[in-house]
């Protein structure tokens, strides 16, 4: 295991980020420290070469010839159940989705090839499959050390009663696409090409706006729109393309709209971190502010309040408790790494240092002061925590940033 660290435990995230991406990372000579000053903490894009997959398992053994090896695919995989979306049915927003048996998909997916790809053929996307939690004793990709810090995957794998994570495998056959959209919870994404290319375009936080509806809706495919509103100079976007074996980096908050240009599998994680917590809190905050507003008429129902909360969890993913209970689960593994010299170990393979979990902690200390004032401004405070819970782990955290001076 290697050691990864922050030269600077006192950086604060900047909420602020230009259009401007590097295409050309070396990723031989560019330090965690450097990615992590240059990309995560200002939010931007990038993407990172393709070396750095190169002695993946999946990239060495799933392709043979350069083509998918079904022999080894099927064997491995034959009986999961996996998401499938049909990328020729809309359901609001996104795919429609079942769930299908790996061996039917990969059947089809053969099948397809063979015919070359007919136009009046379904072209089903094998998505979210939450492969490395199917199969745990599976080493089949190894996470470089910019996604290391990763307190989503970190909370949800740490508690096995949770049953999740944010760890995906995408098989796409050319044609297959992904909606217009954000990620869940205003999270960083990281994808990998395993094999195959794909088309991305990515908006930065704010220019969504151009792309919505007369009813104030996000569109639906961002490839309708194209003639027109990209013609207008002042609409940011990238527009890349990824090859096999580079990873993409798409920061917080950053819509996009995905092609698959060849026959793609990918490897996906979204991620939240002490750089983008901020986001995630604000972004939370403000569906609250939805939720209240689009039941506001029902205020004086028993129960109000905690049915907000209910609907906050159905439409967010996440509602106040549990994104308390989310950052406590962090704060209390980094305040234990720093009172008793206990290694935070990251995907079996990174130690976080000292000045990351000092880090960590002043972005949790920021965010729970933020979370008090804004539950004691809309009166729920008491309601959501009883025993001073925030509270407390505050007066925690302090006590260890002032011993750590």
């Amino acid at each position: 295991m290697t050691f990864i660290e922050i030269l600077d435990s006192t950086i604060s995230p900047n909420l602020e980020s230009d259009c401007e991406l590097d295409s050309s990372i070396n990723v031989e000579e560019l330090s965690y420290n450097a990615f992590f000053c240059k990309y995560l903490i200002p939010n931007k894009p990038c993407i990172i070469q393709s070396n750095v997959t190169k002695d993946w398992l999946c990239r060495k053994n799933w392709i043979q010839n350069e083509t998918p090896n079904f022999s080894l695919l099927h064997e491995l995989f034959d009986d999961c159940i996996v998401p499938v979306a049909d990328c020729n049915k809309r359901y609001y927003n996104s795919h429609q989705k079942n769930e299908m048996l790996v061996k039917n998909f990969l059947n089809y997916w053969q099948q397809l090839r063979i015919n070359n790809y007919h136009e009046n053929a379904s072209f089903l996307y094998l998505k979210d499959w939450h492969c490395k939690k199917d199969h745990p004793e599976m080493k089949f990709y190894d996470v470089p050390k910019y996604f290391a810090s990763d307190w989503l995957n970190e909370y949800f794998t740490g508690q096995k009663e949770l049953n999740d994570d944010y760890m995906f495998v995408y098989i796409g056959p050319k044609g297959t696409w992904t909606p217009f959209h954000a990620d869940v919870f205003s999270s960083y994404s990281w994808s990998a090409n395993v094999y195959g290319k794909k088309r991305w375009l990515i908006f930065p936080p704010g220019e969504e706006r151009h792309l919505r509806d007369s009813f104030g809706e996000l569109i639906y495919d961002v490839s309708q729109e194209e003639k027109i509103k990209f013609n207008d100079k002042s609409v940011k976007f990238y527009d890349i393309i990824q090859e096999t074996g580079e990873i993409i980096f798409v920061p917080s908050g950053y819509h996009h709209q995905v092609w698959n240009l060849e026959d793609t599998i990918s490897i996906n994680h979204n991620w939240v971190n002490g750089c983008n917590i901020l986001r995630m809190w604000l972004a939370l905050q403000k569906e609250l502010l939805s939720v209240m507003k689009e039941i506001e008429d029902c205020k004086e129902m028993e129960n109000w309040t905690s049915h907000c909360q209910l609907m906050l969890k159905a439409s967010y993913g996440m509602n106040y408790s549990q994104f308390f209970h989310f950052l406590s689960f962090i704060a209390e593994r980094r305040i234990k790494s720093l009172n008793h010299e206990i290694f935070n170990i990251s995907f079996d393979s990174w130690i976080l240092g000292k000045n990351h979990s000092l880090f960590d902690l002043r972005q949790i200390k920021i965010v729970l002061e933020h979370l008090t004032k804004d539950a004691n401004e809309k009166g729920i405070y008491n309601f959501l925590w009883q025993n001073n819970e925030v509270e407390n782990l505050l007066k925690n955290i302090y006590s260890v940033l002032e011993t750590c001076k």
